[in-house]
């Protein structure tokens, strides 16, 4: 099934999408990777404030390279997300409601994302050059010091992405190959 959503997500709109659903996301999503998450976990850690809201939104982890001349940014591809798995059930915990990756994620993480009513998208891995055609802007919100880990603030328009893992704890890269295998 092909959707639309707008983010970041409003009311119960992550827990109706499936494992294996096609979605184009449109609206505001942040940048977060390896570095940035160790940061944000050790602010939560603390008590101390991070610099920005996790409730409804999304993380893309993803680390841009630089934009070119009359570009919004550099190429965009994912990144593998079993690198934020252990940071990754705190921030679902205090209101992240979707992240974007590639590869599988932990029975750990899986779990989380069913508690917390979550969803888990993967991007097409080698594709960053038109997944950059996707972002209509790209602002710098914290930690400037990462470079291209640094946190961004993303406006995106019709970004494709795959539900891998829903709301109820569905894991398409655990369950299409057996139902492959039936067909």
């Amino acid at each position: 099934m092909k959707r639309r959503i707008n983010v970041p997500f409003k009311g119960k709109e992550a827990e109706e999408l499936k494992a294996g659903d096609y979605v184009y996301l449109n609206g505001t999503i942040y940048t977060a990777r390896d570095a940035a998450h160790k940061r944000m976990y050790e602010s939560m850690k603390k008590g101390e404030e991070l610099p920005i809201a996790l409730t409804d939104n999304i993380l893309y982890y993803l680390g841009p390279s630089p934009a070119r001349e009359g570009q919004v940014i550099g190429s965009a591809g994912p990144t593998t997300s079993s690198r934020m798995d252990k940071y990754t059930p705190d921030m679902l915990a205090a209101g992240l409601k979707g992240m974007v990756g590639k590869g599988k994620r932990s029975p750990e993480v899986i779990k989380a994302i069913a508690e917390n009513k979550a969803v888990y998208f993967a991007a097409v891995g080698g594709a960053g050059a038109l997944l950059s055609k996707c972002i209509k802007s790209a602002d710098l919100v914290a930690y400037e010091d990462l470079g291209t880990e640094a946190i961004r603030r993303l406006t995106v328009e019709d970004l494709p992405v795959i539900v891998v893992v829903d709301a109820e704890g569905h894991d398409l890269y655990a369950d299409a190959p057996s139902k492959w295998r039936k067909e």
